[in-house]
C-alpha cells in the first residue's frame, strides 16, 4: 500500500480541526441542550482554577486538572466560559494534531492516517460525547479528550513502524505525552492502558521508545510538581480513593457485567475477541497479543464512563484493518485471512458509526440550534451569557414524587415495593422527592431568598450532589469542598450554614450527609424555613 505523504497529512488534520472548530465557533455562543447539572460542575471547577485553585489540593474531584486547564486558561484571559469552552477544545485539538500526524504517519499507509487524524481531531472538537442522541451537549468532554490521548498511544504501541518511518526518538516522546495526558486528564484510562503499551512497545523491540516515553512521562510529572508542590500527587490518589469507595456514584452507568455480554454490547466484545483470534491465525502473533491485553481496558473505561460508549470500537476498526496480513495467507480451515480480518474491521466501524456520525457533525447540529430557545445557564453573569441552555430545561423545574405516601390509598405498596423510610432531620421527616429538570431555575431562586434573608457572603453546605450556590449569588466558595459530591463531607469545615433542600437532586446524598453530620455529633439548630429549602447553623 502507498506509503502517506507527510506534509500533505499534516495539512489534512489542520483543515479538519479548522472546519470542526470553525463551525463550532461561529454562533459566537455556545448553546446547549442537556446535562445543566454537569455544566454547573464543569463551570464551578473552571471558575476555582481561573482564580488559582488546584484540583485535589484545593478541591475534591477526581478529574484531573488537564481535563479543565484549556478552559481554564481562556477563562483567566478575560474570555466568557462559552467561548473559553469552545477555544479549549480547539488548543486540545491543536495540540493532538501533531501526535496524531507522527502515530499516524508512522504506523499506517494509504487513506488509513487520513481517517484516524479524523478521528482524532473530531474527538477533541466534537460538541456532544457520543451516542446517538442528537442533544448538543458538553458534558464529559474530558472522556472525548482521554480517548484521542489513548488512540495515539495504542496505535503505536500495537502496530511495527512503516518501513523508512521509524524514529523511536519521536515515538517514545509521543507515547510519553499521550500517556501523560491520560493520567492528567483521567486517570482511568491511564491506568487501563498503561501495561498494553508497554508490553506493546516491548514485544515490537521499540525500546528506545519505551524509555523515552517514561522519561517524557516522568519530566511531565516533575513540572506539575513544580507548580502544583508534591502534596498534589497524595491528594489526586486521596481522591480517586474516595470516589471508588463513594456509596453515590462509584461507576455511572452499566454494571461491568452488562457493558460486557448485554445485548447492546455484545456485538462488540465478540468482533473485539474474533480480532484476537483471526490476527493470530494470520500471524499477526504480537498484534492479537496487545489486542487481547487492549481488551480489559476497553470494557473497563467503557464501563467507567458515563453512556457506557463502546468508542474504542473505532480504533479496533483501524487497527484490524492495519494489521491485514498478505492475501495469500490462509489459516487451517482455508480462509482468506486478509478478507477475514478485513470483514471483522468493518464490523467494528458498522456498530459504531452511529455514535462517530454524531460526533463528527455534532458542529453542524450546532448551527442550527435556535437561539431564540435557549437562555444563559448563570443568570446574573454578563460575562459568560455566551453559555447558554435550552429554556425549557433550564426554567421548568420538575421533581419526581413517590405516589405511596401516607394518604394516598396506595400505601401498602411502599412496604411490598421495598420504598426505603423517608429521611429525618431533627425528629422531622423530609419529604421523598427528587428534582427533574429546572437547575438554573432552583439554583437562582435558592440563592436569591437566601441573599433576601440576610446570607449574602455565608459559606453555606449543601447537603446535595451539587454545591454550586456560589454560582448564582453572593456566597463563600467552601475551600476543599467538591463540586460533585462522591462521599464524606468536603468542604462542611469552612461552612457556616447547612442548607437542607425539601427536594434534592439526588436524595441518596442528601441522606448521606446528614448521616454523616450526625455521626460526628454535631447539632444542626434552624435559622431559616422556606418551601425549598431549610437552613441550619452548625451547633
Amino acid at each position: 500500500m502507498k506509503k502517506t505523504d507527510s506534509g500533505r497529512l499534516f495539512a489534512f488534520l489542520l483543515a479538519v480541526l479548522a472546519v470542526e472548530a470553525g463551525l463550532a465557533m461561529w454562533r459566537g455562543q455556545l448553546l446547549v441542550g442537556k446535562h445543566e447539572g454537569d455544566m454547573l460542575h464543569l463551570l464551578e471547577i473552571v471558575f476555582r482554577m481561573a482564580d488559582g485553585e488546584w484540583p485535589h489540593v484545593d478541591f475534591m474531584t477526581p478529574i484531573g486538572f488537564m481535563a479543565f486547564a484549556p478552559i481554564a486558561l481562556f477563562v483567566k484571559l478575560g474570555a466568557g466560559v462559552g467561548h473559553a469552552i469552545l477555544y479549549g477544545q480547539a488548543l486540545v485539538g491543536l495540540c493532538l494534531v501533531p501526535l496524531a500526524w507522527r502515530a499516524g504517519v508512522s504506523r499506517l499507509t494509504g487513506y488509513w492516517p487520513y481517517l484516524f487524524g479524523a478521528v482524532i481531531i473530531v474527538l477533541a472538537t466534537a460538541l456532544v460525547h457520543g451516542q446517538a442522541e442528537r442533544s448538543v451537549s458538553i458534558s464529559m468532554h474530558y472522556n472525548r479528550w482521554a480517548w484521542a490521548a489513548a488512540f495515539v498511544a495504542i496505535l503505536i504501541a500495537t502496530l511495527p513502524p512503516v518501513e523508512d518511518r521509524r524514529n523511536q526518538t519521536a515515538d517514545g516522546i509521543v507515547v510519553g505525552l499521550a500517556l501523560a495526558f491520560m493520567a492528567l486528564c483521567k486517570v482511568t484510562y491511564f491506568a487501563a492502558f498503561i501495561i498494553p503499551v508497554a508490553v506493546g512497545l516491548l514485544a515490537h523491540r521499540q525500546y528506545r521508545t519505551f524509555l523515552l516515553a517514561l522519561a517524557t512521562g516522568l519530566a511531565v510529572a516533575a513540572i506539575v510538581t513544580a507548580f502544583a508542590g508534591v502534596g498534589y500527587w497524595a491528594a489526586y490518589v486521596g481522591d480517586l480513593l474516595r470516589v471508588s469507595a463513594s456509596q453515590v456514584r462509584s461507576n455511572p452507568g452499566e454494571p461491568f457485567a452488562a457493558v460486557v455480554a448485554a445485548p447492546a454490547y455484545l456485538g462488540g466484545s465478540i468482533v473485539l475477541l474474533m480480532g484476537v483470534i483471526l490476527l493470530r491465525q494470520a500471524g499477526k502473533a504480537t498484534e492479537g497479543m496487545v489486542l487481547l491485553l487492549l481488551t480489559p481496558g476497553f470494557f473497563y473505561v467503557t464501563f467507567q464512563n458515563f453512556g457506557n460508549d463502546p468508542q474504542w470500537l473505532l480504533l479496533l476498526g483501524i487497527l484490524l484493518f492495519a494489521a491485514r496480513p498478505a492475501q495469500d495467507v490462509k489459516n487451517g480451515f482455508g480462509w482468506d485471512m486478509s478478507m477475514a480480518v478485513g470483514l471483522a474491521g468493518a464490523a467494528a466501524f458498522a456498530m459504531i458509526v452511529p455514535s462517530a456520525m454524531n460526533l463528527a457533525y455534532s458542529p453542524i447540529r450546532h448551527l442550527g440550534q435556535d437561539a431564540a430557545q435557549h437562555t444563559p445557564l448563570l443568570p446574573g453573569a454578563t460575562l459568560h451569557s455566551d453559555l447558554q441552555t435550552g429554556t425549557v430545561r433550564a426554567m421548568r423545574v420538575d421533581k419526581r414524587v413517590p405516589m405511596d405516601e401516607p394518604g394516598s390509598g396506595l400505601e401498602a405498596l411502599a412496604e411490598k415495593a421495598g420504598r426505603e423510610p423517608p429521611v429525618v432531620l431533627n425528629g422531622e421527616e423530609l419529604p421523598r422527592c427528587e428534582i427533574l429538570l429546572g437547575l438554573p431555575a432552583l439554583f437562582d431562586g435558592i440563592a436569591t431568598s437566601l441573599e433576601e434573608s440576610g446570607h449574602g457572603g455565608e459559606g453555606i453546605f449543601i447537603a446535595d450532589l451539587f454545591s454550586s450556590i456560589w454560582l448564582f449569588g453572593d456566597f463563600a466558595r467552601l475551600e476543599h469542598g467538591a463540586p460533585w459530591y462522591y462521599g464524606g463531607l468536603p468542604g462542611y469545615e469552612m461552612a457556616d450554614y447547612v442548607l437542607v433542600p425539601n427536594c434534592p437532586v439526588h436524595p441518596k446524598v442528601r441522606e448521606l450527609v446528614l448521616e454523616r453530620i450526625s455521626e460526628r455529633g454535631d447539632s444542626l439548630v434552624e435559622v431559616d424555613r422556606t418551601p425549598l429549602y431549610i437552613l441550619l447553623q452548625k451547633g
